[in-house]
């Protein structure tokens, strides 16, 4: 029996070693695995699992666009305030993917990324026939562009301007609005203003965005470097823009906005934007899930577009007008173009109060971005912005009326999409589940070791007891027995044998 007890005990030692060996090996080994197995598979390389997600991005992009149809034009050119209603969504499926892909030998690679657009018309609330009234665009921008030209010019263009039967406010189809329509408007500007508006041919608002491309970028590989992979190198070769006033404003940061490093930290994170013609920082909100996946989410602050009074590392996007909108003139033919958040979300109240029909709401308006901080892949994201006109009577051209100045909002776009479908599962799989599968093993071995090696030692010392009691004990002659007692029979009877033993 205490041969088969020490034998179970030096089994259940050995198992407890191996599992506290197996559990510390994972601990200390684990985490560099798993580090390894990302720096693998995010890094820009043919070979990463991530690489055709990066080429073709897999995931279902939507654009969802908002009108503001101005619903009392006759009143506002009589200097009343604008009152609007929003029209819409219209939803577009957003397709992605990259050309002219070059690997270059300084650990980064050039690409175009082109943007096919689709109308959704069974996510659409209205069709692309949809007509909205709007501010002339081309009219009511050239009439501000135009404002300190020589009185002259500003009477013949508004003379041109009423040939042409062109008003303040027009009615175009949403079609139209997005993608184009011909409009003799352009020539004529172009020949009483020669360069004015840099383009012939059709004006819409979103004409280059489709089956276009947002520029040459050149970012990095993270071959030799993971802290720097996707990070932009170069925007149609340029290290910095040359849009704003300042050099900080025209700096290149960030990524392109597709993925980010691996491993990030709850700050922030940051991004060029092309179509904002500038960097963008988002800052670090909670921490969540998304299907599973652990996610940091990011956000705008409520810096990102305020003027240079509250905020001034923004002087340089100025001239500013109230916090909340950013004057995008000097990247959008100077044309008196403003961004910001749908309905003015975190702009000066006063812009909010200076039309009616807007209701600012962070459920609805805030962009965010989620993204898993071990891989610096987004899983869940939505960008808005919004577009905005400064409209005001300008001397000289009758067809601005009385138009008191106003930031009017013309429209706002979320760009939203998420990972789904197989390539969520693979993301989870190789990129959550393996790792936390690895995570759990370090702790189950360590945790089965104590049970194993406790029970081991239980068992030895339980061994070596029996075998005590088994071994005979020799008699003693030089020690004294205890005195007897009436309550201690057995320690009496004892004593006796040990007289009798003597005297023989």
């Amino acid at each position: 029996m205490a041969v088969a007890q020490r034998r179970l005990s030096v089994g259940l030692g050995l198992a407890g070693a191996a599992c506290a060996l197996l559990g510390g090996c994972l601990l200390l080994v684990g985490p560099v695995i798993i580090r390894e197995q990302v720096i693998k598979n995010v890094r820009i390389d043919p070979s990463s699992i991530s690489f055709n997600m990066w080429k073709d991005i897999p995931v279902p992009f939507y654009l969802s666009v908002h009108f503001f149809e101005v619903l009392n034009p006759k009143q506002v050119l009589q200097g009343a305030k604008p009152r609007l209603i929003q029209r819409g969504p219209y939803v577009y499926r957003e397709y992605r993917y990259k050309t002219n892909i070059t690997f270059h030998d300084n650990d980064t690679v050039s690409y175009l990324e082109y943007r096919n657009l689709f109308f959704q018309p069974d996510m659409s609330n209205g069709t692309e026939e949809d007509y909205i009234v709007m501010p002339n665009i081309l009219l009511m921008g050239a009439a501000v562009m135009m404002e300190n030209l020589p009185d002259v010019l500003k009477i013949l263009l508004s003379g041109a301007l009423a040939g042409l039967k062109q008003e303040a406010f027009m009615n175009r189809t949403v079609g139209e609005i997005m993608w184009g329509y011909d409009d003799p408007l352009v020539n004529t500007i172009n020949t009483f203003v020669p360069g004015l508006i840099p383009f012939k041919g059709k004006f819409g608002l979103f004409v280059e965005l489709n089956n276009s491309n947002s520029g040459l970028f050149t970012v990095n590989t993270g071959m030799k470097n993971i802290s720097q992979v996707h990070m932009v190198d170069s925007w149609n070769g340029l290290k910095k823009v040359n849009y704003w006033r300042s050099s900080g404003c025209n700096m290149i940061n960030g990524t392109a906005g597709e993925m980010w490093p691996p491993f990030m930290s709850p700050t922030s994170l940051e991004f060029y934007s092309p179509d904002a013609c500038r960097s963008m920082t988002l800052v670090y909100e909670q921490s969540g899930k998304f299907k599973g996946v652990p996610t940091y989410r990011f956000v705008a602050p409520k810096t990102l577009f305020a003027n240079g009074t509250d905020y001034p590392p923004n002087e340089g996007f100025c001239p500013c007008m109230q916090s909340g909108i950013q004057n995008v003139s000097t990247c959008r033919l100077n044309a008196p173009m403003f961004i910001s958040h749908p309905h003015f979300y975190n702009a000066d109240p006063s812009l909010v109060s200076a039309v009616e029909g807007l209701h600012p709401s962070k459920d609805q308006h805030a962009l965010f971005l989620d993204v898993h901080p071990m891989t610096g892949i987004p899983m869940n994201c939505s960008i808005k912005l919004q577009l905005n006109l400064y409209i005001k009577e300008v001397s000289r051209i009758i067809q601005t009326g009385k138009i008191k100045p106003v930031v009017l909002p013309l429209l706002w776009f979320a760009e939203s999409g998420s990972i789904e479908g197989a390539v969520l599962k693979e993301f989870y799989t190789n990129l959550v589940l393996l790792p936390s599968l690895l995570d759990y093993l370090q702790y189950i071995f360590l945790g089965l070791s104590v049970p194993f090696i406790i029970s081991a030692v239980v068992l030895m010392v339980m061994s070596k007891g029996t075998a005590t009691e088994k071994s005979p004990c020799p008699p003693s002659t030089q020690s004294k027995a205890p005195p007897s007692s009436e309550t201690t029979p057995l320690l009496h009877d004892a004593d006796t044998l040990s007289q009798d033993d003597a005297e023989s």
